[in-house]
């Protein structure tokens, strides 16, 4: 279960056991710790789409600065793509430059002089690492990523491909055996309502036992987070090497922003990792 935890510089962030004790840097980000004002309050990491709202870019360069700093990782070059609900993984190659204009939503990567991070307002952060730390990844899993398999491309792209982008066609091959997973903070079942169509992506994609409840009307639920679980089970990462939490980011909202909940207008949260110094 991931841990809370208060920074001397006073951020408040989750941190998972597992990855603690493989030595990796990592944190899954809170609101709590920064300085940016209502409706980004305080420990704000990116501005919404199609807003006008915005909070100021310097700002929130400075919070990741002190996210990195609570986490172990200061001055490491920040690495991140632009998040598109998908599949594409990005390989962070040792010593070359990244696109962060690139599209994609999870990085691998194994340059010790880098962390890799991703942003979430709601969807599911999902960090991983191998179990010496050596190469990790940072994964943004919303409903669409993780019906169309970005977690299976993650764990494939962190032994294999020799291309920058990774889109992965087929599913991956790839034993998580001797990998680390922390789930953060993400909506919860009761609030994550959907439609029916969403409902059916995920029958197709979990069979009959999704983590899905329906309701008289056609509408229902989903367990996002449990979907996560059950799909880096089913890439073999063994139950005992898999963090997770009970923090809903629409419940808890002293702790998170959420764009369900706030209807657009908030910040982000993000999830940072870097491979072991």
């Amino acid at each position: 279960m991931l841990q809370r935890r208060t920074a001397d510089n006073g951020v408040v962030f989750y941190a998972s056991p597992l990855l603690e004790r493989a030595r990796v840097p990592h944190a899954f980000s809170t609101r709590i710790g920064g300085s940016s004002p209502t409706p980004f309050d305080s420990l704000n990491l990116g501005n919404p789409n199609g807003c006008d709202v915005r909070d100021d870019y310097d700002r929130v360069w400075e919070h990741y600065r002190l996210l990195q700093a609570a986490a172990g990782c200061a001055g490491r070059e920040l690495c991140h793509v632009h998040q598109v609900h998908g599949r594409v993984v990005m390989r962070v190659r040792d010593g070359e430059p990244i696109d962060t204009s690139a599209k994609g939503d999870a990085i691998v990567g194994s340059d010790r002089r880098r962390v890799l991070s991703v942003r979430v307002a709601d969807c599911v952060p999902v960090l991983l690492a191998t179990e010496d730390g050596s190469t990790v990844a940072a994964v943004h899993a919303g409903w669409r990523g993780v019906v169309a398999g970005i977690l299976p491309a993650a764990l494939g792209a962190m032994t294999a491909g020799r291309k920058n982008l990774v889109p992965t066609a087929g599913p991956a091959r790839f034993s998580g055996q001797g990998v680390l997973a922390a789930v953060g903070p993400c909506i919860g079942a009761d609030a994550f309502e959907v439609g029916p169509e969403v409902l059916e992506e995920f029958t197709a994609t979990f069979g009959p036992d999704a983590p899905v409840k329906r309701r008289p009307d056609g509408k229902g639920t989903v367990d996002l987070r449990e979907a996560v679980r059950r799909q880096l089970l089913m890439a073999g990462v063994p139950a005992s090497d898999i963090d997770t939490t009970d923090r809903c980011t629409w419940r808890d909202a002293d702790e998170f922003f959420s764009h369900r909940r706030d209807r657009g207008v908030t910040g982000r949260m993000a999830a940072i990792i870097s491979p072991v110094a």
